[in-house]
């Protein structure tokens, strides 16, 4: 058992609610503190431990709805998230599932709660960590989820991107093509943290009770597909005894919501009183029950793995191969000898590939890092930056077809200098048919 050590005397709120700060022990050795969220003067309670979604940064989210529980006669302990390792390409969900188990640990031994009715919460990502944690311990008594996901990180992110765009009008190969292989070229190398990891072995096992909740509006995770999925691995092993239910107007973390984008500040009506007659009632409550999934737009579709010729090494090949083959023309060309007859479309071709493959860079960065939802003026779908892209990579290839019609002049040096720039432009052509530059 991990002792749990109190750093501060109760503290009452003005709406009942007491809070208390401890420092507990990990399962590696090393400490983190957290806050007990309890009734007034509890004894006996149930208790439920919070485990965080995404992300390294404190949130007011989670004492908000530890204090809603509290008020539903609740104990609830919020933590400090583990941050070291923590990284987009590298985050360990069985470390993180550990140290929700002594966060159990630790509040089981608190005097407000009956330690054999002390379960976990968990939030978006949460939803993966707090299943393995459930499965591994009887101590657990139970398991709530919201907003989890019964499939992999990374096409859940696919499936959000493609969301977020579809909401704001974007289509094409923007979303089709250049966001969907940033996802998987991320993953392919390295930087998706935990990009396949497979949730289901883990839900067939857990033989607790499980209260999965949905946002009818949820636009991070597929609601409907995930209460689908939940439903489909406790129904393949035989499980009765879970509920899953749509709360309807609320978002990813079920909070109140107009698009399911924006966040209000409020928990979403019933949730609170949701969790608290199902903890309270249990285990008559887990009844084996589900809600009507929650709509959506588009479901799930699977990522298909790298072909070796769209590896990350093969892509840097190409890369490094086409912009080292412009820079050795245009190093070349600073002796007049070499120079190619009427150079026009040789210098476009340099100069719009260039900007192509800067431009394509900077969007594959902005599709990654913005959760926008609004895009600006669109023609046919399309941002501006990427009309300009497209039009800039079709000026490439032109020019790249007059090059080749041109040919390369009658000295050995210029049509060695003619080579390099084919080669070139027909590897900027491959790169900007892969990114979707020139698909519609």
């Amino acid at each position: 058992m991990i002792a749990a050590v109190v750093a501060g005397a109760p503290v009452a709120r003005a709406d009942g609610p007491t809070t208390t700060d401890i420092t507990f022990g990990r399962s590696d050795g090393t400490t983190t503190t957290g806050t007990v969220h309890a009734p007034a003067d509890a004894t006996g309670r149930p208790g439920v431990v919070l485990v965080h979604g995404s992300g390294t940064s404190p949130s007011p989210q989670y004492a908000q709805v530890a204090a809603a529980l509290a008020r539903q006669g609740i104990v609830a302990l919020t933590y400090a998230k583990r941050t070291e390792d923590y990284t987009p390409a590298h985050r360990d969900y069985s470390l993180l599932a550990e140290d929700a188990l002594a966060g159990v640990a630790a509040l089981r031994a608190r005097p407000e709660v009956d330690p054999a009715k002390v379960g976990l919460w968990g939030l978006s990502e949460g939803g993966w960590v707090a299943p393995m944690a459930t499965a591994r311990s009887a101590d657990v008594a139970f398991l709530i989820t919201i907003g989890a996901n019964s499939g992999a990180p990374a096409a859940q992110q696919n499936w959000a991107n493609e969301t977020r765009f579809a909401a704001g009008g974007v289509r094409g190969s923007m979303v089709d093509t250049l966001g969907r292989n940033a996802i998987r070229v991320s993953a392919g190398a390295g930087l998706f943290a935990q990009a396949d990891y497979d949730p289901t072995p883990v839900l067939e096992s857990i033989r607790q009770p499980v209260l999965g909740i949905w946002g009818e509006l949820d636009r991070l995770t597929p609601p409907g597909d995930s209460l689908r999925g939940f439903q489909k691995a406790f129904d393949r092993v035989g499980k009765t005894n879970y509920t899953l239910r749509t709360l309807p107007g609320a978002q990813h973390g079920g909070f109140t919501t107009t698009d399911g984008f924006d966040k209000g500040e409020d928990l979403a009506p019933g949730y609170a009183e949701l969790m608290g007659d199902w903890v309270t009632a249990l285990p008559a409550s887990a009844d084996r029950s589900a809600d009507r999934p929650a709509a959506q737009a588009h479901s799930v579709s699977p990522l298909t793995p790298l072909s070796w010729w769209e590896s990350p090494a093969a892509l840097l090949a190409v890369l490094v191969t086409t912009v080292l083959a412009f820079a050795a023309y245009a190093l070349t060309g600073l002796v007049r000898a070499w120079r190619l007859p009427r150079p026009g479309p040789a210098r476009i071709l340099v100069v719009t590939a260039g900007i192509g493959v800067v431009g394509t860079i900077a969007q594959l960065v902005w599709v990654a890092s913005t959760r926008a939802t609004s895009f600006g003026p669109l023609l046919f779908g399309r941002t501006l930056p990427w009309v300009a892209l497209q039009v800039i990579a079709v000026c490439a290839v032109v020019a790249l077809g007059f090059v080749v019609a041109r040919g390369g002049g009658e000295s050995a040096v210029a049509r060695t200098r003619w080579a390099l720039l084919v080669c070139g432009g027909v590897g900027f052509t491959l790169w900007a048919l892969y990114w979707g530059l020139l698909l519609p």
